[in-house]
C-alpha cells in the first residue's frame, strides 16, 4: 500500500528521483503514470493498472460512443515508466504542463496508487479538505 508524504525536488529537464517507500512498494522499474483528476500526476503497479483497465475494455465500443470517449482519455493519457538504476524518471512534459509542478513536488500515497503534486497546488488543495 503506498502510503505517506514526500517532498522532493524536479529538475530543470523533469528528472524526479521516486522515494525509497514508493519505489519499494512498487516492487520493480515498470509502472503507469497518468494525469489525475485534479491538479496531480498518478502513478500505477502494471499489474494494478492493468486489472482496473479490464472494466474499461469490457464495454464494447461498437455503439457506445461513451465507452469510446473512456478509452481514448484513459489510455492515451498514460505512459508506462521504466526507472533507471537510481530510481529516478523524466516526467513526460505534457503531464508536467496539466498538473502545473514547479521546482518542488510531493508524492503522496493513496493506497492503491501514488500520486504527484506540485507542492503549492497540494498545500491548496489539502487546506480545502480539512
Amino acid at each position: 500500500m503506498f502510503l505517506g508524504t514526500f517532498e522532493i525536488n524536479v529538475t530543470d529537464t523533469n528528472r524526479i528521483a521516486l522515494p525509497i517507500k514508493i519505489r519499494k512498494e512498487l516492487g520493480g522499474e515498470r509502472f503507469v503514470l497518468t494525469v489525475g483528476f485534479e491538479e496531480c500526476v498518478l502513478g500505477y503497479k502494471e499489474k494494478e493498472w492493468e486489472e482496473g483497465s479490464k472494466d474499461i475494455l469490457s464495454r464494447s465500443v461498437f455503439y457506445d460512443k461513451e465507452a469510446r470517449d473512456i478509452r481514448r482519455k484513459t489510455f492515451s493519457e498514460a505512459e508506462i515508466i521504466k526507472l533507471d538504476s537510481q530510481g529516478r524518471f523524466v516526467m513526460p512534459e505534457r503531464m508536467v504542463k496539466r498538473s502545473e509542478m514547479k521546482e518542488s513536488v510531493l508524492v503522496i500515497g493513496a493506497g492503491d496508487h501514488f500520486e504527484i503534486w506540485d507542492k503549492t497546488n497540494w498545500e491548496e488543495y489539502r487546506d480545502k479538505l480539512q
